[in-house]
């Protein structure tokens, strides 16, 4: 049974830092590419950042490109967000999400791409 767990969510303040993990487990977390998406209140979901398999190449999107870093540790099979220079938009609900179709580029934020979910962490920034 896959099981993805996102922790590290909170309350932050704009300009601060946050850190966000993905622990996952049951498959093979070296084939998949991963991916944060967020959600805010009202909104529609959106991708955040996506590193391939290996680790080798990253995508952001443009409102966190020089704020937020993506990467991963396939020996833990854990992903990691680092959360720069926080703004009060980056409030919203975080999923962390695996893929292993393949991802072209323009499609990598189309959340129907991903075959497994995890249930989000609150990331919560006051001025």
């Amino acid at each position: 049974q896959v099981q993805v767990v996102e922790s590290g969510g909170g309350l932050g303040q704009a300009g601060g830092s946050l850190r966000l993990s993905c622990t996952v487990s049951g498959l093979t977390f070296n084939e998949y590419a991963m991916g944060w998406f967020r959600q805010a209140p009202g909104k529609e979901r959106e991708g955040v950042a996506v590193i391939t398999a290996g680790g080798f190449s990253t995508l952001y999107t443009d409102s966190v490109k020089g704020r937020f870093t993506i990467s991963r540790d396939n020996a833990k099979n854990t992903l990691y967000l680092q959360m720069n220079s926080l703004k009060p938009e980056d409030t919203a609900m975080h999923y962390c999400a695996a893929s292993r179709q393949p991802l072209p580029l323009g499609y990598w934020a189309d959340g129907s791409r991903y075959n497994y979910w995890g249930q989000g962490t609150q990331v919560t920034v006051s001025l």
